[in-house]
């Protein structure tokens, strides 16, 4: 077995969407990236990777290959699940906290674990939970989103 975390925070910006998880959530700010800034996704990516050994986000996915502007990163999931699925690994268990002060994301959280699901994930091995910062520091001044995972990964 191998363990891996992720870590991602990305600035709430005006004019951007906010996608977490892949679901587009109503709010009036969304994330500043590169691809489509999903902090969740994000960290689950580095997360395996991690495991993996295989270095992080930024390597696979760099910022400065224009091939990622604008991505979804649903499809950079799926395209970590099968590097690791390659190496002969499997998910045993990915959790997962999203920090955001608003909006509220306990309606979306299934729709979240549906869409990662979808990238190669066992939906029963993926927990997602949501929590604020109780107004303290960035996240809870509503300046942006942080996004943490573990993962663990098991023989195929």
């Amino acid at each position: 077995m191998r363990i891996g975390i992720g870590y991602d925070s990305h600035k709430l910006v005006n004019g951007r969407k906010l996608i977490l998880g892949g679901v587009d959530v109503p709010f009036e700010k969304g994330l500043l990236g590169h691809s489509d800034a999903d902090v969740l996704c994000h960290a689950i990516i580095d997360a395996i990777l991690g495991a993996l050994g295989a270095g992080d986000i930024g390597r696979h996915f760099p910022d400065s290959d224009s091939k990622w502007q604008g991505a979804s990163s649903l499809d950079m999931l799926a395209k970590t699940t099968q590097l690791m699925k390659q190496q002969g690994l499997d998910i045993a268990w990915i959790d997962s906290l999203v920090m955001a002060e608003r909006p509220k994301l306990q309606p979306f959280i299934d729709k979240m674990k549906e869409n990662i699901s979808g990238s190669g994930i066992p939906l029963d091995s993926i927990n997602i939970k949501a929590k604020t910062d109780e107004g303290m520091g960035p996240v809870g001044r509503e300046e942006g989103i942080v996004a943490q995972a573990v993962c663990l990964l098991k023989p195929l």
